[in-house]
């Protein structure tokens, strides 16, 4: 592939039916691309992560995804609250996530760490009060 692709969502906010829609359909765009099943579990699982923090944390937000020759990035903007304290967001377990979100299933603290774990890269912007922006890149070699 010798020209970049991009791909861009609307995440709806405080949806919980429609997270993961985006992700979905990256999903598909991969296959027809003939990227491997392992880098295409590795996006999608990170993507779907980041919706979902979108819908629990920030009423929604934006997902662009970009298919080079050599990687995959996805970046993720909201206008949320924004992220308080990034070292702590990251460790496992932690959620700020509201009780009524944990009965759906979802806010168990393993939304930024799962991010990172999938991609080869994960970079965090976040000012509170204004939003956050989330930057992954997922190689494809």
């Amino acid at each position: 592939m010798s020209e970049e692709l991009t791909f861009q969502f609307d995440v709806d906010g405080e949806d919980f039916t429609s997270a993961g829609q985006a992700s979905v359909q990256v999903k598909k765009i991969l296959r027809q691309l003939g990227i491997s099943p392992e880098i295409i579990r590795r996006v999608s699982i990170a993507m779907y992560e980041g919706e979902i923090n979108m819908v629990i944390h920030a009423s929604g937000g934006v997902a662009e995804v970009k298919v080079n020759e050599d990687c995959i990035d996805i970046i993720l903007e909201d206008k949320g609250p924004g992220i308080k304290d990034i070292d702590r967001a990251m460790q496992e377990g932690f959620s700020t996530a509201s009780d009524q979100t944990r009965s759906l299933g979802f806010g168990a603290g393993m939304g930024l760490p799962n991010m990172k774990r999938y991609t080869d890269s994960l970079e965090i912007d976040s000012t509170v009060g204004v939003g956050t922006t989330v930057k992954m890149k997922v190689k494809l070699q």
